[in-house]
């Protein structure tokens, strides 16, 4: 589905992307969206943002860029992963934004000894006092929430960090053969210490990449942190209002796989996400001597999705180049691994992402 005009008479629904495993064979086309519909949904998700960006202002000061990536993963149903020191109120983030949106909230604090079942969930064995019959009964663990933080996350081992693999990709976790639905809607956001401090574990490949955004968390300006010593130290909490419950979020959710996206934007996209392959033909060379291996097709689904849900929230029914450039680097720097030349040379995926985007 393709669309070359933001504002055209009857603007039509636009598919999510799909997995490579996935086919369009059998599926009826789906209605299309008239201007007003397409104005109302736009107004509705803007209003949205603003109500939460102005409850979040009571309580997080600065830090716009990392709430603007929080609010896209959020209304496009993506997980995101915030990496940075202690203290930078990544874990108030997080936990606010379940108070404003009435999602239920579980905190899991990742610690070296933590176990998979300490996560999902385990079976508990239980006794019929009438019956003396004995059965097994599943207790649910913290997994079982709207939204989990996942405290440090690479404090706890690889195998544990993989527990939360099913459960952020298809929504479920299984115990014992046994499969346990969650609840909907279902968000991972998870905050990590950089990778160089001591008593951290690297996250596996195939759980960064189940991470629509990696989001670097960086100090506030002087400004900023004197406006947080005033505010912290002043003894005033006020209470997190209400403004988003789950059956609206879910509603607004649903609103973005409909924007919009034109073939010029999806072909940016997929050929942004391939010049970082370096067996690729479309690879500069600057990739082909730094990158080990680059990002694969969920990168590009992420940011076509992100696109269509940056462009909503700024007010818009349909996605451009430009949303694409603005989600390069939180969707793309942690699905590409450097070399040992890249690394010796000081050049991370940060700096290649940039220079692709310069070639844009």
């Amino acid at each position: 589905m393709t669309s070359t005009e933001e504002t055209p008479e009857a603007l039509p629904h636009a598919h999510a992307p799909e997995t490579a495993s996935n086919t369009s064979a059998g599926r009826s086309q789906p209605p299309q969206m008239t201007m007003q519909e397409a104005e109302r949904a736009v107004a509705e998700t803007a209003s949205a943002k603003q109500a939460i960006c102005d409850a979040l202002a009571h309580k997080i000061v600065g830090q716009k860029d990392v709430i603007d990536a929080l609010l896209i993963s959020l209304f496009a149903k993506g997980h995101c992963l915030f990496s940075g020191v202690p203290g930078l109120a990544k874990t108030l983030l997080v936990s606010t934004l379940a108070s404003l949106t009435n999602l239920s909230f579980s905190r899991i604090q990742f610690t070296p000894d933590l176990m998979p079942s300490d996560i999902t969930g385990t079976e508990i064995l239980e006794e019929d006092k009438n019956t003396g019959r004995r059965s097994f009964r599943f207790v649910q663990g913290p997994v079982f929430a709207n939204l989990i933080l996942a405290d440090e996350i690479n404090r706890t081992p690889p195998k544990t960090q993989a527990a939360l693999l099913q459960a952020m990709q298809e929504g479920r976790v299984t115990a014992n053969g046994i499969t346990h639905a969650l609840p909907a809607p279902f968000f991972v956001f998870a905050t990590q210490n950089p990778i160089e401090q001591e008593g951290t574990y690297p996250l596996p490949e195939a759980q960064l990449d189940r991470f629509m955004f990696f989001v670097e968390v960086g100090y506030p300006s002087l400004e900023e942190e004197l406006e947080i010593v005033r505010s912290t130290t002043a003894g005033d909490n006020a209470a997190v209002p209400k403004v988003l419950s789950p059956e609206r979020l879910m509603t607004l959710q649903a609103l973005v796989p409909q924007v919009p996206a034109s073939e010029s934007v999806i072909r940016a996209a997929v050929t942004l996400v391939q010049k970082t392959r370096p067996d690729s033909p479309l690879a500069p060379d600057f990739v082909k001597k730094s990158v080990s291996w680059g990002a694969g097709p969920r990168a590009s689904q992420f940011l076509i999705l992100g696109a269509k849900a940056r462009a909503l929230l700024n007010g818009r029914f349909a996605c451009t180049v430009d949303d694409i450039k603005a989600l390069a680097r939180p969707v793309l720097r942690h699905r590409m691994v450097t070399n040992f030349q890249a690394e010796s040379e000081g050049i991370g995926s940060g700096e290649i992402i940039d220079l692709l985007l310069k070639e844009m």
